[in-house]
């Protein structure tokens, strides 16, 4: 018998609630629920006070600050998680987050540009890092088989999470006397929830882990590795010039929300239902849209969708600024993201060798994520800080479009190599 079946078998006989069919997916379910529940708490919040006491024309300073202080904090993380059982460190994040939200919460008394640069940062290194924790402990206790029965199940959990997690913030603001700050406290009890949870799956034996060979090697090999594939070269160059373009339309949107709500809770309240109605569309798309075009139009096809979207609402904000089309734009950039382009993105990631798609995701999650998100923040500089002529908010859309035009161009050169290895039916 293979090791990894003899351990599976080893964990199903000592704890009798891996035996029942669903129950570990529901449980993660609930669990990515949570988790971006909380996480949509806060981000209306972090972007709200940042626009407040620094203004948005400081984002990108903010996204730099937050890509430096993630490439120190990551490293120091990853060789925590070598060392000690993922899911004590899962316990111990959840304990250590609800404190500091806590902390924020009293440093929020009396707020002011670095406290509210702080929390920003916060707020996006505490997303990166509860979602990576969640899948990285989910990928070691589901073989591949079982992941590709369970995975969407679970996906839909952080989908329906940020839709509830937007909603219940709007509401909290509107029918409540809790104030924009209030939502820290919120997500705190959140995440404590989440603790109890994920303690309790342990405590079932829910996490009792698949060995796989050669995991020790995920985090090495990098760019090495892309490399090695010219499909998994064209697939990276996709996820990077998502990246590239994501700080161009989240800049173009804050500062037109930051013109239309002036005030702080009502601007807050705007930006937890519009992350509720973007959670609401990626469903949407999940459900209704991403299964007919695999079927009836391709791979390609369905990540085709985001940048030609994308480049029709930005083209539409050029000639009619204002919210309507750039919350199109944002939709079609994160909405997307997390619905059909990562859909068709994982699909593409099937022919390519297990072990090469582990390094390579190990550069991009943990550098190139970061260091083009870098790129984006400066090319916003350059073009509304640094030249002669500084380019206004509608006309800095010409750098959106230009990076779509090259999104398409790389799709072409993608399906051409996809059909090489594996034509589609």
């Amino acid at each position: 018998m293979h090791a990894k079946d003899e351990l599976r078998n080893s964990c199903d006989q000592r704890y009798p609630a891996r035996r029942i069919l669903g129950l570990r997916a529901g449980f993660l379910f609930v669990n990515f629920l949570l988790i971006v529940m909380a996480l949509y708490n806060l981000k209306p919040a972090s972007r709200s006070l940042f626009i407040e006491y620094l203004g948005a024309d400081q984002l990108p300073y903010v996204w730099i600050g937050t890509a430096l202080t993630m490439a120190l904090f990551i490293g120091s993380y990853h060789r925590l998680v070598e060392r000690c059982s993922r899911v004590k460190v899962v316990l111990a994040t959840c304990l250590a987050l609800s404190l500091l939200l806590v902390l924020f919460r009293a440093l929020l008394s009396t707020p002011g540009p670095v406290v509210a640069s702080a929390f920003y940062i916060f707020v996006d290194i505490l997303g990166v890092l509860m979602v990576e924790q969640f899948w990285s402990l989910t990928n070691s206790i589901y073989s591949t088989r079982e992941g590709k029965s369970w995975y969407g199940f679970i996906g839909t959990g952080g989908l329906i999470g940020g839709v509830l997690g937007g909603g219940a913030a709007v509401l909290i603001l509107n029918m409540t006397p809790l104030q924009t700050a209030d939502l820290l406290l919120v997500a705190a009890g959140i995440i404590l929830l989440l603790f109890g949870l994920t303690w309790l799956m342990g405590r079932l034996g829910l996490y009792c882990e698949v060995e796989r060979h050669g995991q020790e090697l995920r985090y090495k090999g990098g760019w090495q590795a892309l490399k090695r594939s010219r499909l998994l070269l064209l697939i990276a160059a996709i996820l990077l010039l998502t990246q590239l373009a994501s700080p161009l339309i989240e800049f173009q949107f804050l500062k037109t929300v930051e013109a239309s709500h002036p005030l702080i809770d009502e601007r807050t309240a705007f930006l937890s239902l519009f992350f509720s109605l973007m959670g609401s569309v990626s469903i949407a798309v999940n459900l209704l849209l991403t299964p007919v075009i695999h079927r009836y139009l391709g791979i390609i096809a369905g990540l085709l969708v985001q940048p030609l979207l994308i480049g029709l609402s930005t083209l539409g904000f050029m000639f009619q600024p204002g919210l309507p089309l750039i919350s199109a734009a944002k939709i079609s950039d994160r909405g997307l993201s997390y619905s059909i382009n990562r859909a068709s993105k994982e699909l593409l990631y099937v022919p390519i060798d297990s072990l090469l798609i582990y390094q390579a995701k190990a550069w991009i999650d943990m550098f190139g994520y970061r260091l083009f998100k870098i790129f984006g923040s400066i090319l916003i500089l350059f073009f509304t800080r640094w030249l002669p002529a500084p380019l206004s908010l509608p006309q800095l859309s010409w750098s959106v479009l230009g990076i779509c035009l090259i999104w398409l161009l790389v799709l072409k050169l993608l399906r051409t190599e996809y059909r090489n290895i594996q034509p589609e039916s």
